[in-house]
C-alpha cells in the first residue's frame, strides 16, 4: 500500500480528541462527577497554589482535560494553581478566558480536526491554511495573545525536500501578517513512531527537530519559532537539553507530557522535567510551558503535579 493511501486510511480512521480521552481515561463524565479535590485543596475548598517561583509561566491545554472540566471549570482550577494561561481553545473562548485574567499562550490555527493533518508541506493546502491562519491571528491580535500553531503536515508522498521547501514558501506568505501584527507563528514537531491516537503521528513529515529547525530559519522572521513539545522530540531524537540549548533562540512554546504514553509527568516516566525546566530558565526564555498530557488517573492530580515538577 502506497504511503499516500496508508495516510489516507489514517485519516479516515482518525477518532475525536473527546473519543480518544473515553478510552484510555475510561471514566468520561463518571470521573468527572467523581472528582474531588483531596490533598490539592485547602481548608476552605480553594486549590493549593502550585505555581509559586515565578520563573516558569505555566499554560494548560484544554484538549486534553475538556473531558473532565468545561472551560469555565478548567479556567478555575488554572488560576488556583497559579497557571497564566488556558491554550488551544479558539477564539469564541477567549472572552471566557480573559474573564478570568488568562491567556490564550497558543491559539489553535483554525483548520478542521485533525488540524495537523493538511499543513504548510502541500501547495493545496496553502489558500486554506493562510486564510485560517491569519484569522487566528487576528484574534490573537485583538486579545494581545501571543502564539498561533502551525503544523508541517503528514507528507502525501511529497519527499522531504520538496516537503521543506513548501513549507517555507507558504509560511512566508502569512508571516509578514503575523509580524505586522506582533504575534508568533510556532511550528510543531511531532513524533511519527508511536501509532496510537493522539501520542504520535505517523506520516507527520515535520517529525524532526534538526528538519523543523531548517524551516523555521529560512523563513527568517524573528516572529517565526518552534514549537518545542519535549515529549514529542524525546521520541524522534532525545538530547532535550542539548537542543534546546541549541536552538533557544528560536523556541517560541514548550509542550510537557510524559513518555512513554503521553502520560503525566510524575516518577513512572523517563523524562526529567524539573533537570529540564531548569534549563528552559537558564536560556533566559520567557513563554509559556503548556502542560499537554493525557490524564491516565486523577486529571487534578495529575495537573498539580506538573505545574508542582515545572516549577523550579
Amino acid at each position: 500500500m502506497s504511503e499516500k493511501k496508508q495516510s489516507k486510511n489514517r485519516i479516515n480512521n482518525h477518532i475525536s480528541r473527546r473519543g480518544m480521552l473515553r478510552m484510555v481515561a475510561g471514566t468520561g463524565a463518571a470521573g468527572a462527577a467523581a472528582l474531588t479535590l483531596g490533598s490539592c485543596a485547602t481548608g476552605d475548598g480553594q486549590l493549593k497554589r502550585a505555581a509559586t517561583k515565578g520563573r516558569i509561566n505555566h499554560s494548560v491545554a484544554y484538549w486534553c482535560f475538556a473531558e473532565y472540566w468545561d472551560l469555565d471549570k478548567t479556567c478555575q482550577i488554572a488560576s488556583q494553581l497559579g497557571c497564566k494561561s488556558i491554550e488551544l481553545v479558539g477564539p469564541n473562548d477567549f472572552a471566557t478566558l480573559k474573564k478570568y485574567g488568562l491567556t490564550c499562550a497558543l491559539a489553535p490555527n483554525g483548520m478542521p480536526d485533525p488540524p495537523f493533518v493538511k499543513g504548510f508541506n502541500n501547495p493545496e493546502y496553502h489558500d486554506m491554511i493562510i486564510a485560517k491562519t491569519r484569522e487566528a491571528i487576528d484574534a490573537c491580535a485583538e486579545y494581545n495573545f501571543p502564539s498561533v500553531i502551525a503544523f508541517t503536515g503528514f507528507r502525501e508522498d511529497i519527499p522531504d525536500d520538496v516537503g521543506a521547501k513548501n513549507c517555507v514558501d507558504g509560511l512566508k506568505k502569512v508571516i509578514g501578517y503575523a509580524e505586522r501584527k506582533n504575534v508568533n507563528l510556532c511550528l510543531e514537531i511531532l513524533n511519527s513512531r508511536v501509532a496510537v491516537e493522539m501520542k504520535g503521528h505517523p506520516g507527520y513529515q515535520g517529525d524532526h527537530t534538526d528538519y523543523v529547525m531548517d524551516i523555521v530559519k529560512q523563513v527568517g522572521s524573528p516572529r517565526m519559532k518552534i514549537l518545542f513539545d519535549i515529549y514529542h522530540i524525546q521520541i524522534m531524537d532525545g538530547d532535550v537539553i542539548s537542543r534546546l540549548q541549541q536552538y533557544k533562540e528560536y523556541i517560541g512554546h514548550y509542550h510537557t507530557a510524559g513518555n512513554p504514553g503521553r502520560c503525566e509527568i510524575g516518577d513512572n516516566q523517563e523524562i526529567n522535567y524539573r533537570a529540564i525546566m531548569k534549563e528552559v530558565v537558564k536560556t533566559g526564555y520567557k513563554g509559556y510551558v503548556g502542560h499537554e498530557f493525557i490524564p491516565m488517573q486523577d486529571p487534578l492530580e495529575g495537573l498539580t503535579e506538573a505545574v508542582t515538577i515545572c516549577d523550579v
